[in-house]
């Protein structure tokens, strides 16, 4: 029991000092999104977590405005990318929003990626287990699934070939973090999502 309350207090110092170093950084991608294209600064997509309660994500937009009323996964050459949009994705940074999701408790820094309901209403009563811990900004499947966007760029229906193959590909890391769930294993995680933001490439097992 102690250990979740080390990881949320853990989860609120790196999360605010992340949020202070990064400051500057925000206020630039935030006006960079706002100049470039029509719509808000944030991306507030409603996402799915712990027990099945929803929140509204916060991600810097990289899309143009209303573009979920399409198809929720996105191709390397997704027509609703902006010029901006295409930039901070391929670093990442639209991500760094999501600090502000841990400060308020609704996201842990190291936990299972929150789904849309519309995703989770596929999963099988097995990945329902996925639910019972908080959801997180990151997390050894969206380490190895970082490109995700290339294997549905030849698809012809997206949203198919993820529920099929890239979404179980995935549950199947994190049903194993859920039975293997450790402080340590969490600040490996950490780890590995540096690395893989400087380029390393954590292969599929």
């Amino acid at each position: 029991m102690y250990q979740k309350y080390i990881k949320r207090l853990i989860d609120i110092i790196l999360s605010a000092c992340g949020i202070i170093v990064l400051a500057i950084p925000m206020l630039l991608i935030a006006l960079a999104v706002k100049l470039d294209s029509k719509g808000p600064v944030f991306y507030r997509q409603e996402r799915v977590t712990q027990y099945g309660k929803t929140f509204r994500i916060h991600k810097f937009r990289t899309m143009v405005q209303n573009a979920d009323k399409g198809s929720q996964v996105t191709v390397n050459n997704d027509s609703r990318i902006t010029r901006v949009g295409k930039l901070i994705r391929n670093c990442r940074l639209d991500e760094i929003a999501q600090l502000i999701d841990v400060i308020q408790g609704t996201l842990t820094l190291c936990g299972v990626r929150p789904e849309s309901p519309k995703y989770v209403a596929e999963y099988t009563p097995e990945m329902m287990a996925t639910l019972l811990l908080p959801a997180g900004i990151t997390c050894e499947a969206s380490v190895r699934y970082k490109d995700e966007s290339r294997l549905l760029d030849n698809a012809e229906d997206a949203d198919a070939v993820y529920v099929n193959e890239v979404m179980p590909g995935k549950m199947r890391y994190n049903l194993r973090a859920i039975l293997a769930f450790s402080f340590w294993g969490d600040i490996k995680i950490m780890f590995m999502t540096v690395f893989a933001m400087f380029g390393k490439d954590y292969s599929q097992e």
